[in-house]
């Protein structure tokens, strides 16, 4: 058992603790909590999609940045496409922002890029406030393979509700 799982057991007695891609996410979070503790809030959303990607170097975490994700209609592959920040570790999808919070639309934007990809895990990733925020968002479909999302009172999660958090 991991320090994290363990905290995470300590302030959630009887919650399962299976988080999808647990040690990979925790990897990425960390990373760009190292670039927020950095350069703080304030910068545009370039700056930090460059310190991320030198912190994930750093880490060595394996990452593709700015990745074209092909767009389907009714089977037909469409001109235009989406454009995600980083993918890491070959299957999570990283989208950053420098907002002063998130919007419903930040979130589709990741679902969609997850649905885009086949992907199950996407973070959204804000460096727009005063603490680092971020969002885990997983896709519908991957939920009954790869264990059950709960909240903080042990309750199933609706379709896409996501886990809010806040680095300190």
């Amino acid at each position: 058992m991991t320090f994290f799982s363990l905290i995470l057991d300590m302030r959630r007695p009887g919650i399962e603790t299976n988080i999808l891609y647990k040690d990979e996410s925790y990897a990425i979070v960390g990373a760009a909590m190292s670039v927020h503790s950095e350069l703080g809030n304030g910068f545009y959303e370039a700056v930090y999609q460059e310190a991320l990607e030198k912190e994930f170097i750093l880490k060595a975490i394996p990452y593709k940045r700015e990745v074209a994700l092909p767009i389907y209609y009714k089977g037909t592959l469409l001109s235009n496409y989406y454009v995600a920040d980083f993918i890491c570790y070959d299957k999570i999808i990283v989208e950053l922002k420098a907002v002063s919070s998130f919007s419903s639309e930040h979130k589709a934007q990741v679902l969609n890029y997850l649905k885009a990809t086949n992907s199950a895990l996407g973070l959204l990733i804000n460096f727009g406030e005063s603490r680092l925020k971020y969002d885990r968002l997983i896709r519908d479909n991957e939920r009954s393979t790869n264990g059950t999302n709960r909240s903080t009172n042990g309750t199933k999660r609706s379709t896409n509700d996501t886990n809010r958090n806040e680095c300190f």
